[in-house]
């Protein structure tokens, strides 16, 4: 890119600035860099610059790079969620592209700072990644390679299994720990002399428990717990030292990622319908006009066969903001809208919302028959036929898609089932069955953290079932 190029991209960069801040948006500072196609796709595949290495990553960069140089797909930017935020631009962009990047940039980076979700988000979790990096390769380096990489195959294919409300349990954790060591004694060399006393004895045993006595009595004193990962990082009879620590990396890189799990559709609404006003905003030729318009529709358009965030998201911020700014007669009688309130309520849902309440709170049914949605299936493994058009169904089926950000809902019932400290973990059905294949293959990962034999009991053909995985073979009643 030259030198003119650059200080005009400079230029447009502070002008997007100020027509974001003019319409109400308040981002992170935000620093922008221009970077060739090998270190967009490995950014891309890392989620953050930095992090640990692991096949997976590395999988996702050869497949984002072959399509991107065979011309099937391209990365027009990736943003990083910290503060100061990072909006990395490809330097094949044309400006008009890169001004459109940046603007959309800036939309997320409001989005960031403002959504409710994101406000116990770890700001400076580039570096945390970084130390991460560096532990992860130390345990390497002791451990082996392979070893830490056959580790992480199990800890990441479970990694979704969090809690995305973790951080309250964090903080209740953080108080009973300091109220247990308020009232623990100190210990000292000779402290077994001032509890001669039987009752005194016992009392500090009980206010004194060892690690290795909470792993078999607090189990079952936090069950159910849904935050599998964390369960297993705590509680597993077989996990070394090392292994904790490296279940606890991905728990908080998770952590990281789970807001914007919970919001795709909301956070990629926002930053299109704020890139579409920003750039009608700049002064452009009419080329310029013709070519934002066409990168625009592309990236605002239905897609066939799947649901485009992009899409949804702005069409129903554009349709919370024209109700509100035209409301029915209905409407101002029944709910109190006086007119003129759409710009403060996209605001107010952008702050409070998440795609399941988005949906679910939002989505009309003039929207849904203008957007076409339905709810297609594949019938007896031969073709995908229509199978619901009514719109409060393919509402509640978006609503059910997205919740748990789209996982399995587990949770942990018994640490010690059989009194054999096998683990008995339940899927809380909804509506939806397992993959067999994948549940199974599930278990096995879970074994691998766990040790012990585990359990999942979930419905199969409308029946309770449990599966079972015993390190050797798997079975099912």
């Amino acid at each position: 890119m030259e030198d003119r190029e650059i200080k005009d991209l400079e230029n447009a960069v502070e002008q997007i600035w100020e027509i974001a801040r003019g319409f109400g948006l308040d981002p992170y500072p935000t620093n922008f860099e221009i970077v060739p196609a090998t270190v967009m796709y490995e950014v891309g595949s890392y989620a953050l610059p930095g992090r640990y290495s692991h096949w997976t990553f590395g999988k996702a960069y050869h497949r984002m790079k072959t399509m991107y140089d065979f011309g099937l797909s391209k990365i027009y930017e990736v943003v990083i969620n910290t503060n100061p935020s990072y909006g990395f631009l490809l330097e094949t962009n044309s400006p008009i592209q890169n001004k459109m990047v940046i603007a959309h940039v800036l939309g997320h980076v409001d989005f960031f700072k403002n959504n409710t979700y994101f406000s116990k988000t770890n700001r400076r979790m580039v570096e945390s990644v970084s130390t991460h990096a560096q532990r992860m390769m130390e345990y390497e380096f002791k451990h082996g390679r392979k070893t830490v990489e056959r580790f992480l195959d199990s800890v990441l294919a479970i990694e979704e299994h969090i809690d995305p409300y973790f951080f309250i349990k964090r903080d209740i954790s953080a108080e009973e720990e300091k109220r247990r060591a308020e009232h623990r004694p100190r210990d000292g060399r000779y402290d077994d002399l001032w509890y001669l006393d039987k009752t005194e004895r016992e009392a500090r045993d009980a206010a004194n428990t060892s690690d290795a006595e909470d792993k078999d009595r607090a189990p079952r004193e936090r069950l159910p717990e849904k935050d599998l990962l964390y369960y297993l990082m705590k509680n597993s009879p077989t996990l070394a030292a090392w292994q904790r620590d490296a279940i606890a990396m991905v728990h908080e890189e998770m952590e990281y990622f789970v807001p914007q799990m919970q919001t795709k559709i909301m956070n990629e609404g926002w930053a299109s319908i704020w890139h579409a006003r920003i750039m009608r905003a700049l002064d452009l030729t009419d080329n310029d006009h013709i070519e934002f318009a066409n990168l625009h529709s592309g990236v605002v358009s239905p897609q066939k066969g799947q649901l485009n965030p992009y899409y949804l998201g702005y069409k129903i911020y554009e349709d919370i903001e024209r109700r509100w700014n035209e409301p029915s007669q209905e409407e101002r009688e029944k709910f109190g809208r006086t007119g003129n309130e759409g710009r403060e309520k996209i605001f107010e849902v952008r702050e409070l919302e998440n795609d399941v309440s988005f949906l679910r709170n939002y989505l009309t049914e003039e929207l849904c028959e203008e957007l076409d949605l339905f709810v297609f299936e594949l019938v007896e493994e031969e073709e995908w036929t229509i199978t619901e058009k009514r719109w409060e169904k393919v509402r509640d089926q978006l609503v059910s898609n997205m919740t748990n950000f789209g996982f399995p809902y587990l949770q942990v019932e018994d640490g010690d089932y059989n009194g054999n400290r096998e683990l008995y973990l339940k899927h809380r059905y909804e509506g939806t069955e397992l993959d067999l294949r994948y549940g199974r293959k599930a278990l096995e990962h879970v074994f691998t953290l766990w040790g012990r034999p585990v359990h999942l009991e979930t419905v199969i053909d409308e029946e309770p079932t449990v599966l079972h995985y015993n390190g050797d073979e798997h079975g099912e009643d």
